[in-house]
């Protein structure tokens, strides 16, 4: 990419890039549309609403993307001490990451989804600038990962992908049966 690439800004303000960059950017952007897409015309009442057996609801599908993306982008910048060592966590510690699903008293819809894009805006931004999408880091410790592995920044690009294209289905569930409305179809 060249300094007139990154200096070049695209409509929506973020730097215009090409490439293996553009297409996971344009990948991502569809699946947060999809999710976004999920809430249109709610309020703030039917977006904290659980519609299925599920603790999930879309205004907490919101936050909870928008936690992770956050979080992995801290640590594309810094490394596992962004995310903690989940291995430590009490269940009070893990009691408390269950308020990412929830909108709770005092949020709102609008709330998250400024949020949302936000986040959004700095993780294509970092994307744009990034000297090197092959830089890695140690994993955090947590159960789910293996000890000693270690994750590019395009594996971690990935991961966000496929985490807010697995929440935009379930936020289209949750939608379907909230009040039949479907993001497709």
């Amino acid at each position: 990419m060249t300094v007139n690439e990154l200096n070049t800004r695209d409509q929506a303000g973020a730097p215009a890039v090409t490439g293996e960059r553009a297409d996971l950017l344009e990948m991502l952007a569809k699946h947060r549309n999809f999710l976004r897409f999920t809430t249109r015309d709610l309020t703030d009442e039917q977006a904290g609403l659980r519609t299925t057996v599920s603790e999930l609801c879309l205004g907490g599908l919101i936050k909870h993307v928008t936690a992770v993306e956050r979080t992995w982008m801290d640590f594309i910048l810094n490394g596992p001490s962004a995310m903690g060592d989940f291995t430590a966590m009490t269940e009070a510690d893990w009691a408390r990451r269950t308020d990412d699903f929830r909108l709770l008293p005092g949020e709102t819809l609008t709330g998250v989804l400024a949020d949302y894009a936000e986040v959004a805006r700095r993780t294509d931004d970092l994307v744009a600038t990034l000297p090197d999408l092959g830089v890695t880091r140690p994993l955090p410790k947590a159960p789910w990962f293996e000890s000693g592995a270690q994750w590019s920044a395009r594996r971690v690009l990935m991961h966000i992908i496929a985490e807010t294209a697995q929440h935009a289905g379930h936020a289209d569930i949750i939608r379907e049966s909230l009040d039949g409305a479907k993001s497709m179809g």
